[in-house]
């Protein structure tokens, strides 16, 4: 049942220094609540010769490139080749794949961003997953809690799935594009190889290998 939501149908778990995380584990917004918990014990685990332990409970790869006006708090993981730039805002319960992009002025907070994933200018990813080589053009954000404070739905092919968390930004499976200044609503999930048109709004199930463009103009790629 809802096999399109499944994390086994959206990502490539190889390409997440996180993998383990999601064993015995059917859809992604159950992730999200196991984060903190899991940072710790992937982080003491890290190779000492490629990871360094930069403060307690912030473990970042020795060839990542952070600059000195980023903030980091703990707990947080920073993959290899990664580049934090000025101005970032790194909230904690944050992991970071190898070779991403976190840009200036963007903000995280408890989320995984697979391999390759790029947040670059502007970006607010809260309660989010984002899989490998995903993007979010500038000034695209999650929005990460309904306006009346309940808990978070996903609208699925005409069900309501409860997910029985207040907060739930996007799940984003691999290779996804986020036009800039996108919005994607609390419970987005948006399918592998996926486009979504610039200043979109999104809510619900986005199908794979299809081009969003504006709610209910959802077109398969060719």
């Amino acid at each position: 049942m809802y096999e399109n939501l499944k994390n086994k149908n959206l990502y490539n778990m190889d390409e997440t220094i996180a993998k383990d995380i999601f064993k015995d584990v059917e859809f992604p917004w159950e992730i999200l609540p196991l984060i903190k918990d899991f940072i710790i014990p992937l982080g003491e685990s890290l190779p000492k010769e490629e990871y360094e332990e930069k403060e307690e409970h912030i473990w970042i790869a020795k060839s990542a490139k952070i600059y000195p006006t980023a903030t980091i708090l703990a707990p947080c993981v920073i993959g290899k080749n990664t580049e934090v730039r000025p101005g970032a805002f790194i909230r904690g319960n944050a992991i970071i794949g190898e070779g991403c992009v976190v840009g200036n002025s963007t903000e995280l907070k408890n989320v995984i961003l697979f391999n390759n994933v790029q947040v670059p200018h502007y970006n607010y990813v809260g309660d989010s997953i984002l899989g490998y080589k995903s993007h979010m053009g500038a000034g695209s954000i999650t929005s990460n809690v309904k306006s009346d404070k309940t808990n978070v739905t996903i609208r699925y092919e005409g069900d309501i799935i409860k997910t029985g968390l207040k907060k739930m930004g996007a799940i984003l499976g691999d290779y996804v594009e986020v036009g800039c200044g996108t919005v994607m609503n609390p419970g987005t999930i948006v399918g592998s190889n996926t486009n979504i048109y610039p200043l979109s709004m999104t809510r619900g199930y986005i199908p794979r290998r299809s081009i969003y463009k504006r709610q209910g103009e959802v077109v398969p790629k060719e």
